[in-house]
């Protein structure tokens, strides 16, 4: 996930895309929007960071389907910022939405999960780690 602290509360920060066959969907990309490819390493697989060939700015993921990703339907997902992830996951089932996949932490960026709202739509929300003072 590309690093940007000043994203505000409900502000779309990231996307990522989960699908069954990441190293095809990554040539897909590079060869019709002209994205260039980081390997990021899963242990036994490498997921992609993707990256845009002027500014080299990592704009968006392509991941493998296994793990907690498997059940995720092969579609881009946002990721929005929350200022409380329990709170907003709590929210999302009372008001009538789905946590799809329950919060897990994503190394020193924060924690998310993803939602299936009323409508059948699928979203993450995204907790940013608190950031030390300067």
């Amino acid at each position: 996930m590309a690093e940007d602290n000043s994203a505000e509360i409900g502000s779309i920060v990231w996307t990522d895309l989960t699908t069954a066959d990441a190293e095809r969907t990554r040539k897909f990309y590079e060869a019709v929007v002209g994205w260039k490819s980081e390997p990021v390493s899963m242990v036994d697989y490498d997921d992609f960071s993707m990256v845009a060939p002027e500014s080299g700015r990592t704009i968006a993921g392509i991941c493998h389907a296994r793990g907690t990703n498997a059940a995720l339907p092969a579609q881009w997902l946002m990721y929005i910022i929350v200022e409380d992830l329990d709170a907003s996951a709590a929210r999302c089932a009372e008001m009538g939405g789905k946590v799809i996949v329950d919060q897990k932490g994503m190394g020193t960026h924060g924690r998310y999960c993803v939602i299936e709202d009323p409508a059948g739509a699928v979203s993450a929300l995204f907790e940013p780690a608190a950031q030390p003072d300067s």
